[in-house]
């Protein structure tokens, strides 16, 4: 006891003398650090490091109860497969967790899990003989690791009698054995290790030691009679070191593989049997709904109780929600979770507003907001998804399903592609519910996703839309306002409709003839866009059309369409007044500078008269304050564009469309069946309209009756698949063994279609041979026959070129304007002939031209089923007919690639409308005789006018002089092309009488040559994005991100981390650019990755600034070589041209701590623009902070932080009022 006493009498006088340094720290000495500091010595022990800990036991015991009273009736020693793997090594959902402090996302280091519908690697094959692959453990060993430049080499010679040839081993037979684990595991301990009265694990030998014998398959040895026994183990014996062993924990019997090879992946539901015994097949449902369930909802939830994976395709405001909500219901019962991803982030915080009425435990993860994320139900973009597939989240464990939502959202372009990587990593075990608004092509999209995981998708589809629409044009004559109905709510075309509304049309004030070279957007003054406007918002209030959603393509419009209506009041005094209290309750959150930035004050003005704009250049708290207000009724009149329509699910009574043409980027082209499906599907509220109201308003001109019909009446838009390969695809899949590229290029959309194709394509080689053998080398023609085939190619070559300048040609505004005079080959013609182009249109990638020409009669041998064949043909020499009678002249449309032989310098004025209006009444028999009218006949004239002036060699167009391009590329191109052209000239076959005739076999035979090559180009590259993942991979080889074995580097372990543009922001990282500049120059540079609009103003940026701009340019120029080198499709110029520093000056001064209103006058990109560009800046911010970590940088890592930190503040990082 006196030990202890003095112990407890120690600790007692250290507590008081530790209590009074506490409360009395004047006692503490800080300059005499040898009393204040205790040096701990320490003993070296090297040999410590050869000392190691006891492995994890690999085995466990497993009870085995009886099933009806529970009783412990054994001990069974079963194997753990899963020991000593973690999320560092295994892919195996049996790994052990990852630390407690992990974050939801998962971690760079770790290996994601198995993606589903891809075998898992088992065993190592023991059958060396056969794979060519395989590794001959006396011969094949490598003496030099992988990284290292030198190895060790082992002389010793093994004796030749011992040295087994390669064509010894493969005479030896061998036995393949598939071992059934469930078999095994019916038997007893006894019967594993004793067969007939032996010890068999003493007997049962394999090459890489001991095999046991509970590896062998029971029923192996039961095919062996009683006395053969013996024999039958000294085979195996014998034998073993010649096995195949193929172990299948989850293998399934030959019947269950048979039935699934003959079920299709996925089966349609027929939506009209309606589901009568539904609440006894489901009486207790995970919720419930205040409304009778719609047949289609009960269909899936249906499936949803059986854990089945269901595509929901329906119409907007249909009710698919219901079915996503169902899904989280149940994961709330089986205490699981659930994720809900959507296309962009303004959607992920609605839908986390409206689940959070509906479900308690819900939470949110976007680029900058992470709201309780331990929730049972996680809402996220799909971007934060996929970053958590290849992190390895140990949320992905608990995970029972996965909501898709705006499915159609994967013919994006740009972003696609995230949709098909995340479905092809999700695990096995993840159940997937797709939402979309209806496609022609659902049933071959869950196909491949059925294909692709291994598990049947079961196709909702409804194409019934709950609200019919009623299509209306819009004509404003004079005082007079009409609507002219032209699709019913039956969805059929009313013709008499149309007819009205041009007799209307003709005698409108707003009517004006379109002369001129140049057909202008809008030839209508303000003040008539405003009477329009005016007009129909007044006929709409007096029908009770209101809310409307005025659909409008450009941002600039959307803003001075709602200026122009500020005498316009829509609003009652009460509804001010609510409206007052609410914009007031969410600007007060912001600072007092802030409240009085000029877009603030004006929308505060416009929505208390009742009108809201919401489009990207608006300030994001501003267009959640419209869509709050607008989902109160309190907006009666929005103008918005179209990004509206894609993420926001906020019906309106009535849509109106400014115009039903846009740019897209390359030309003005007419909307698609999609676009203007998803844009007209917001009118009309469900259980508050009987029909929605789509009206289109016809200013200047009506459009034609078969463009409203293929925009109003065509197919929806099918899902395509927009698989493209990035680097960091690439990087993530080197780092996961076992996992290739070609496991996930295969099972894309892209590449799954084209597998499809592989038959059809061995059909046609086929074929193709057999004409190639019947078709003869050479042209019985003593003229011809020695230059012939080398004229050809030199056409080729010209032709590519002439086609390659067109495409950039056609994609240059008012480069082909109303009026432009070409020259084309279409409807058969061998001579071309010139023509008057009198409307412009886009289908899909290609460019119809509307012409006025000169008929032309087919002449005699002419090929018009080859569309190439005028092109080369007339490749020395274009001998344009000139029309000699006014009367012989017609319309037609041309493709611009295929028919339009050359585009000339020549502009005639014409009234294009007249002339197709007068063309098309007379197609119809009733006026089929009637005589042209005078514009028909006026523009007839010109065009025999200017094909005199020009005679039969035309004026070509210049694309760098008459078009001013300064596109280096194009020009290069276009030398090339007039140099060709004059050799062409001097070629003695085009000499013969019978040239033409030559050429054309020649021509065919060579196509046949060439198609012949192409398709076996196609089955030996069974994978079409092989040549370019080989490219990429050399790319990532030359700049020393992977080495020669594909092992990820330093450099690619930073990319790895990295969200965009990996490779420039890798280099300029690994430069050391950003150490020795200050956080806000840093923030500045870095803009340049995220900021795209190419026609704001330059910025003005200091010293340093200009000098971290060039080097950034000169590390892309470099970047953009190697790319260029190695066979990457992109010229070094586009590769640089991404970056744009014309924010820098504006970001720099954001994080220099300038207000948001002082920084606006520095540039004249919109509010919304400059925010959307910062909150990107800070998820790249972050990224360069985790690499810095990576590096082992704290200098950069710290000054991340701080930039990070310097602009996340006030406006641009309001919190979202729907998380509030």
């Amino acid at each position: 006891m006196e030990p202890i006493k003095e112990v407890l009498d120690s600790l007692l006088e250290d507590r008081h003398q530790l209590k009074k340094l506490i409360t009395e720290p004047k006692g503490l000495i800080f300059d005499d650090l040898s009393r204040t500091q205790r040096h701990i010595s320490r003993k070296p022990d090297p040999s410590r490091i050869f000392r190691m800990g006891p492995s994890p036991l690999d085995t466990t015991l497993k009870v085995v109860r009886d099933l009806s009273s529970g009783v412990l009736l054994d001990f069974h020693e079963v194997e753990m497969s899963y020991v000593g793997k973690t999320s560092k090594t295994s892919t195996s959902m049996q790994r052990a967790p990852g630390p407690p402090d992990e974050p939801v996302r998962g971690s760079t280091t770790n290996v994601p899990f198995w993606p589903g519908g891809i075998d898992e690697p088992k065993l190592v094959d023991l059958h060396l003989e056969d794979d060519p692959n395989g590794l001959d453990s006396e011969n094949d060993l490598e003496t030099v690791p992988p990284g290292f430049d030198f190895g060790m080499s082992f002389t010793s010679e093994p004796s030749e009698t011992a040295v087994e040839t390669q064509s010894d081993r493969n005479q030896k037979s061998k036995t393949k054995v598939e071992i059934n684990i469930s078999d095994l595991l019916m038997n007893t301990d006894e019967d594993l290790m004793t067969f007939g009265g032996q010890a068999t694990s003493d007997v049962v030998k394999g090459v890489h030691g001991c095999v046991d014998v509970n590896s062998l398959n029971e029923a192996v040895i039961k095919e062996a009679k009683p006395n053969e026994t013996d024999e039958v183990i000294d085979m195996i014996a014998t034998k073993v070191s010649n096995l195949d062993i193929v172990l299948d924990i989850s293998k399934e019997s030959d019947a269950s593989k048979a039935i699934m090879k003959k079920t299709e992946w996925a089966e349609e539901v027929n939506v009209n049997n309606p589901v009568l015994d539904f609440y006894k097949r489901v009486p207790v449902m995970a919720k419930t709904w205040p409304f009778e369930l719609d047949n289609f909802q009960k269909q899936a939830i249906l499936r949803l109780e059986r854990h089945e994976s269901v595509f929901v395709a329906a119409h907007t405001s249909a009710g698919k929600t219901v079915v996503a909500e169902y899904a989280i219901a149940l994961s709330f019962r089986h205490l699981t979770r659930t994720i809900y991803t959507s296309p962009i982030k303004a959607l992920s915080n609605q839908k986390y507003r409206d689940f959070k009425d509906t479900f308690e435990d819900v939470g949110l993860l976007t680029g900058d907001i992470q709201i309780n994320s331990k929730a049972a139900c996680l809402i996220m973009t799909t971007e934060i998804l996929r970053s958590m597939l290849y992190n390895g989240s140990d949320t992905i464990r608990d995970l029972e399903w996965v909501i898709f939502d705006e499915v159609h959202y994967i013919n994006d372009v740009e972003r696609g592609v995230v949709w098909e990587e995340v479905l092809i990593m999700l695990p096995r075990h993840v159940g997937i519910v797709l939402l979309s608004a209806t496609v022609p092509n659902t049933l071959q999209f869950a196909d491949w996703i059925g294909r692709t995981k291994r598990k049947k998708i079961y196709v909702i589809s409804t194409p019934k839309r709950p609200v019919p629409l009623e299509h209306y044009l819009f004509v404003s004559k004079g005082k007079d306002k009409k609507l002219f109905q032209v699709v019913r709510a039956d969805g059929k075309l009313d013709t008499i409709g149309y007819t009205a509304a041009l007799e209307a049309q003709k005698d409108s004030k707003s009517n004006t003839k379109q002369f001129g070279p140049i057909q202008p957007r809008n030839s209508l003054s303000i003040q008539q866009e405003k009477t329009i406007y005016l007009n129909a918002v007044q006929l709409l209030k007096k029908m009770n059309q209101l809310p409307v959603v005025v659909f409008t393509f450009s941002r600039k419009r959307c803003d001075s369409n709602a200026r122009m209506l500020n005498s316009l009041d829509l609003t009652t005094s009460f509804e001010k007044n609510r409206i007052r209290v609410f914009v007031n309750k969410c600007v007060t959150k912001l600072k007092h500078s802030d409240r009085n930035l000029p877009q603030v004050k004006t929308m505060e003005g416009l929505l208390s008269q009742g009108i809201g704009i919401h489009h990207s250049g608006i300030l994001p708290i501003l267009k959640e304050v419209v869509e709050l207000l607008f989902q109160q009724g309190l907006v009666k009149l929005l103008f918005a564009t179209e990004t509206f329509a894609m993420g926001v699910n906020m019906p309106a009574r009535t849509v109106v469309f400014d115009a039903i043409r846009k740019f897209d980027g390359v030309r003005p082209r007419f909307l698609n069946t999609a676009e203007y499906i998803q844009m007209a599907g917001r009118a009309g509220r469900r259980g508050l309209d009987t029909t929605g109201t789509v009206i289109v308003l016809c200013k200047d001109s009506i459009p034609e009756l078969s463009d409203l019909n293929a925009i109003m009446m065509g197919k929806p838009t099918m899902l395509e698949s927009r698989f493209r390969l990035t680097y960091t695809m690439i990087l993530n899949l080197f780092s996961i063994e076992n996992l290739t590229m070609e496991d996930m290029m295969k099972r894309s959309f892209f590449e799954v279609e084209n597998q499809k194709s592989i038959p059809i394509y061995e059909e046609q080689m086929k074929q193709l041979n057999e004409q190639v053998a019947s078709m003869s080398d050479s042209v019985a023609c003593d003229v011809c026959s020695s230059t012939l085939r080398q004229y050809y190619e030199r056409c080729s070559d010209y032709v590519t070129l002439r086609q390659e300048i067109k495409v950039v040609v056609s994609s240059t505004p008012n480069a082909i304007p109303v009026g432009r005079v070409v020259v084309v080959t279409a409807a058969g013609r061998t001579r071309p002939t010139y023509a008057i182009v009198l409307k412009v249109t886009t289908q899909k990638e290609t460019t119809v031209v509307t012409v006025l020409t000169a008929k032309n009669q087919r002449a005699h041998g002419a090929k018009g089923n080859e569309h190439l064949w005028p092109h080369f043909i007339n490749a020395h020499n274009t001998n344009a007919i000139v029309p000699e009678g006014v009367s012989e002249t017609e319309v037609i449309q041309c493709s611009l690639n295929c028919d339009v032989l050359a585009i000339t310098t020549r502009v005639v004025r014409v009234d294009a409308t007249r002339v197709l209006n007068d063309w098309d009444k007379r197609q119809i028999p009733r006026f089929k005789d009637d005589p042209p009218g005078k514009s028909f006949l006026s523009a007839t004239e010109e065009l025999k006018s200017i094909s005199h002036q020009m005679g039969s060699n035309p004026d070509e167009l210049d694309p760098i002089v008459h078009l001013g391009l300064k596109d280096i590329d194009l020009h290069d191109k276009y030398v090339r092309s007039k140099r060709i052209r004059k050799d062409l000239l001097t070629y003695d076959c085009i000499t013969c009488s019978s040239f033409e005739e030559h050429f054309y076999q020649m021509y065919e035979n060579m196509k046949i040559k060439e198609k012949l090559q192409e398709v076996r180009k196609r089955i030996g590259n069974r994978l079409v994005l092989e040549p370019e993942c080989k490219s990429r991979i050399e790319v990532l080889k030359e700049l020393k991100y992977i080495d020669h074995n594909c092992i990820l580097q330093l450099k690619g372990r930073v990319a790895r981390q990295i969200g965009q543009h990996e490779l420039m922001i890798t280099e300029l990282i690994l430069e050391n650019l950003f150490t020795e500049m200050q956080p806000a120059e840093i923030a500045a540079l870095l803009s340049c990755m995220v900021f795209e609009d190419k026609h704001s103003s330059e910025a003005e940026l200091n010293e340093t600034l200009k000098r971290g701009m060039q080097s950034v340019l000169h590390t892309a120029q470099r970047i953009g070589k190697v790319q260029y080198d190695k066979g990457v499709q992109m010229p070094v110029e586009d590769y640089i041209k991404q970056f744009n520093f014309n924010l820098a000056e504006v970001v720099y001064e954001w994080a220099r701590g300038t207000s948001f209103t002082d920084i606006m006058p520095l540039t004249d990109v919109q509010e919304g623009v400059i925010v959307r560009c910062i909150q990107r800046l800070d998820e790249i911010l972050r990224d360069v902070k985790d690499a810095a970590r990576t590096v082992g940088n704290p200098v950069l890592h710290k000054k991340m932080e701080e930039a990070s930190q310097a602009i996340k503040r006030d406006i641009v990082f309001a919190a979202s009022l729907y998380i509030q």
